[in-house]
């Protein structure tokens, strides 16, 4: 495990840091999106100070409404320091759902998928729109990038513990409207390697990162995930080590379904 006092131990990697600024969430799809919800946690951390949580204005828990106008805030294109943030929940489907509704690419899927999954809407839950739907699924299908890890399950994969399939269909309209945004680049969708000085917004999944440090005591599975979220993206970046791992590797064919339709968990490779 690594401690913060050792992480950043070789001064000469600042010149390679991309960022100024680190965002770790841990998402949730439960409730409808203005109703507070105890599975959203937020950690940010500032150069290389300690990652610390992020609070709703009054204190309390983040709705999905709130945390997207906190994000949109923050990622704001007039924001001196460029923003590295994680999002657990998926960034898009696997290439057969786009394969059976005749979907060219990425920002056609989510034009698509908000008109049938407005869950972005005041008083719209997942689960309402679940039964009949036009657009879904099989439990079975999975994204490359989801094949390439142990554990990942299908976006798909509903009523299931650990899986994502709820705060993805969520979350999907959220991201709509930050990959309209001047100054974000949403990887890999927008290309692997970011311009200096753009934010980027990045799916993640905790899984990989909570088990590699010692994470403050007292915090719950979502500030946890959250916390480590953030660790991890600071560490990387810090060390010099991003690059590796904005550049998976893919062959010619992959990195095309990859970039236009199904994206990339960040720190699969």
């Amino acid at each position: 495990m690594t401690s913060m006092a050792s992480a950043f131990a070789n001064p000469r990697t600042r010149s390679s840091c991309r960022f100024s600024r680190y965002i770790g969430i841990d998402y949730s799809g439960a409730g409808s999106p203005e109703a507070r919800n105890s599975g959203l946690a937020v950690y940010e951390a500032t150069g290389d100070g300690a990652p610390r949580r992020v609070l709703p204005d009054g204190g309390g828990r983040w709705s999905r409404v709130s945390l997207a106008s906190w994000l949109e805030q923050s990622l704001d294109a007039g924001a001196a320091s460029p923003v590295l943030a994680g999002i657990d929940h998926g960034f898009s489907f696997p290439d057969a759902y786009f394969r059976r509704y005749g979907l060219a690419d990425w920002r056609q899927f989510l034009e698509d998928f908000v008109r049938h999954w407005p869950c972005d809407r005041i008083g719209v839950k997942v689960e309402d729109r679940r039964l009949g739907n036009p657009r879904g699924g099989e439990a079975h299908w999975l994204r490359l990038t989801e094949s390439w890890t142990p554990s990942a399950k299908s976006v798909f994969r509903f009523d299931q513990q650990g899986s994502v399939a709820k705060s993805t269909h969520a979350g999907l309209p959220w991201l709509r409207r930050l990959a309209f945004m001047e100054g974000i680049h949403i990887w890999p969708f927008d290309g692997f390697r970011p311009v200096r000085g753009a934010h980027l917004v990045a799916e993640v999944y905790p899984a990989l990162f909570h088990r590699r440090y010692r994470v403050p005591a007292g915090l719950g599975n979502h500030e946890r995930d959250a916390w480590s979220v953030c660790r991890w993206l600071q560490e990387t970046d810090r060390n010099g080590c991003l690059d590796r791992y904005l550049e998976p590797p893919l062959t010619p064919h992959e990195r095309q379904l990859v970039r236009r339709r199904e994206g990339w968990i960040l720190g699969v490779a």
